[in-house]
């Protein structure tokens, strides 16, 4: 079980921007303005409590709910990858795709646009239902990315999208994309940066009962990707962080306020940390600027 407390992730928010400070990102006003915050923060009477305990929920669980919205604007990731997941397919020829972890088939329907015969395999029957009907062009299966139902040297383009930030290690997960990979083929992976998760950006959802869930959402870092795609032969053609120039609801954030809205709510917690932002601006925008909120890796399988 984890518990949320709106409390605990605004002095979170304001203990990160302290120490961006105290590496020399802000002036002593700032370092004061974010104290007295603090100290305000601890005297709003709705922040302190009761916190939320929510549940951790498997991803075929997590996604049987998330299927039904997961389309549906507000996901702000997409913005982020998708354009250089266009600039890294556009130049490569049309031939067996693979769309792993396929989810409704968002990068399935790039590749069929692009000549690609596609392969959709994901663990959620219910994803899969939502692909089948977008992308119908395309052959869905239902698999895991530690065990793909597609034979040895089979592919020669690999997509895997915002997945494996739920995998707890990516070595099984990138032996299965080596192996399904012909030679010069090429592996593009687009996943939550670890910076985004250390920020509290983690999937949620309401069970069937309206309990809430948290997804698995693991921080890995640029050395794990290396560290499981090397040895299997797998190089890199490109590595992109692309992330935000401030803090989500941080406009308007003098940086030295003491900008703290006392007569903000938390909001109900599907919507935190996103409602709970705007709460403290001027720490969000010194947490966040500049925070990576994808990685996006090409690999390619030489040829010989």
């Amino acid at each position: 079980m984890v518990y949320q407390l709106p409390l605990a992730y605004l002095l979170g928010l304001e203990g990160v921007a302290l120490l961006r400070a105290f590496g020399g990102e802000h002036d002593r006003g700032f370092t004061e303005a974010r104290i007295a915050e603090i100290r305000r923060l601890l005297d709003h009477p709705e922040l302190g409590g009761p916190g939320v305990t929510a549940e951790r929920v498997g991803t075929v669980a997590g996604y049987q709910v998330w299927s039904r919205t997961y389309d549906q604007p507000g996901n702000g990731l997409f913005a982020f990858e998708e354009p250089l997941v266009d600039e890294i397919l556009d130049p490569l020829p049309p031939g067996v795709a693979l769309d792993a972890a396929c989810g409704t088939g968002r990068h399935s329907g790039r590749l069929v646009a692009r000549g690609h015969r596609v392969i959709g395999v994901d663990s959620s029957p219910d994803m899969l239902e939502h692909a089948r009907a977008r992308v119908p062009e395309a052959d869905f299966r239902r698999g895991d990315l530690h065990s793909l139902p597609v034979p040895d040297d089979h592919v020669d383009v690999i997509v895997c999208a915002l997945a494996l930030v739920h995998l707890p290690r990516l070595g099984p997960a990138f032996r299965e994309f080596a192996r399904v990979l012909r030679p010069g083929g090429h592996l593009l992976i687009t996943d939550v940066h670890h910076e985004t998760v250390a920020l509290g950006s983690v999937p949620r959802m309401r069970s069937a009962v309206g309990g809430p869930g948290l997804l698995p959402a693991y921080r890995h870092r640029a050395a794990d990707y290396l560290t499981a795609a090397l040895p299997l032969g797998l190089r890199v053609r490109r590595c992109e962080e692309p992330g935000r120039s401030a803090g989500p609801g941080a406009a308007g954030g003098a940086a030295g306020e003491a900008a703290v809205d006392l007569s903000a709510t938390p909001g109900p917690w599907d919507d935190w940390p996103w409602s709970l932002v705007g709460i403290v601006p001027a720490a969000t925008a010194a947490a966040w600027n500049d925070a990576p909120a994808v990685i996006v890796w090409h690999f390619e399988l030489p040829a010989s």
